[in-house]
């Protein structure tokens, strides 16, 4: 694979919500976008094979970033709480649906799924994890969120996390 090639999608500061914790995740799953983007230009079998590979490391993934983002609003009692489990639960949906559709040998477009991807990521943060963020800063600046301590799987291990 030729890694010089451009990225479907570049992080830029305007897609930070201000919690680096969540900063951080967002750019691992904007990697992994660009991950899955990259194969699909070495053609259709290298697409399929990468899509495979990247695929399991970007569900889990996803699933650790979501665990993230939703232990932090339960801690918070946040108001748009299950809205916003809604818009991962339906993402998974999604995604679980194009893995479906590749293992039975239906029509799929590995670069399609890439766009699919980068729209929701970027959708995702610019609209409801924006609206977190905001809310996070809200409640440290008004002195009612020190830190938020939380444990989360993450690859069979157990990691605390501190968000301040």
């Amino acid at each position: 694979m030729n890694d010089d090639r451009k990225d479907l999608v570049v992080w830029q500061a305007t897609y930070s919500i201000g919690i680096g914790l969540i900063d951080a995740q967002h750019k691992t799953l904007i990697d992994l976008t660009n991950k899955l983007f990259r194969g699909c230009l070495d053609g259709k079998d290298e697409a399929r094979s990468t899509f495979a590979k990247t695929v399991r490391e970007l569900v889990n993934y996803v699933n650790y970033h979501f665990g993230t983002e939703e232990k932090i609003m339960e801690r918070i009692k946040y108001s748009s709480f299950k809205e916003h489990k809604e818009e991962h639960v339906e993402f998974i949906r999604q995604v679980l649906g194009q893995i479906e559709a590749l293992k039975s040998g239906k029509l799929f477009v590995p670069l399609t799924f890439a766009y699919f991807l980068r729209d929701w990521i970027l959708n995702h943060i610019a609209i409801s994890d924006r609206k977190l963020g905001s809310c996070l800063l809200a409640l440290k600046r008004s002195g009612e969120l020190h830190t938020i301590a939380l444990k989360i799987k993450k690859n069979e291990a157990s990691d605390r996390v501190i968000i301040h």
